[in-house]
């Protein structure tokens, strides 16, 4: 492995770095990009059980303990509880867009390790045929075997570049993918929480109608 690295030549330093750098966004958005890591179940628990706004205090406290996307998501609906629905609607689309920019962090990196990583390799092979060129030049075509070693030796940075790439834009499309999911599940959560502070803000205004009438 080592001799077909020192043979590749210099471009093989770039791809080895994009190598690098793709298989650590892949663990590393493996491991948070995980369903129950985002969408956490205890948050889903507690917004399932709010039966009165007596029970918002509990996925308040819930929310602050565990931080990330949802739980943002979640606490910007409870601290604009008493406003109207369109304008608690619109804080919480807001904030579901930049969660989701959250999610979605190291993807631009990953397709472009994905895009330039077969052209590296490419590069490498052409600029490894130009040198062969060269040495038919000077020294003729008489030795066969030393060409084809050293057409060989040109394909390895294309072949590299290709492992390279195809895993990373496999990647890319999953994670992808992945967010796209996560966010339509943060979209109902949050819809599901908003008809719920709907319902107890037109609750208190009816009671507080019946209120004034009553005098």
């Amino acid at each position: 492995m080592i001799e077909l690295f020192q043979q590749g030549g210099v471009l093989m330093y770039p791809l080895a770095f994009c190598s690098v750098v793709a298989l650590a966004i892949i663990v590393e958005r493996a491991l948070n990009l995980r369903h129950a890591r985002v969408i956490r179940p205890d948050i889903t628990q507690v917004i399932e059980n709010i039966k009165s706004p007596e029970d918002l205090g509990l996925a308040y406290a819930i929310c602050e303990k565990n931080k990330g996307p949802f739980s943002a998501v979640v606490l910007t609906a409870l601290e604009m509880k008493k406003l109207p629905k369109e304008e608690i609607k619109e804080a919480i689309l807001d904030t579901g867009r930049q969660q989701t920019r959250r999610l979605e962090r190291g993807l631009v990196v990953l397709d472009t390790v994905a895009g330039i990583s077969p052209l590296l390799g490419i590069l490498g092979t052409v600029l490894g045929m130009i040198q062969i060129f060269r040495d038919i030049t000077q020294f003729g075509i008489g030795q066969a075997s030393a060409l084809a070693s050293g057409i060989q030796l040109a394909l390895i940075t294309t072949a590299t570049g290709l492992c390279i790439g195809i895993p990373a834009l496999v990647a890319y499309n999953y994670f992808t993918n992945k967010v796209d999911g996560l966010a339509m599940d943060l979209e109902y959560w949050a819809g599901y929480l908003l008809n719920k502070l709907s319902g107890f803000n037109h609750d208190a205004a009816a009671h507080a109608g019946r209120e004034r009438a009553g005098r």
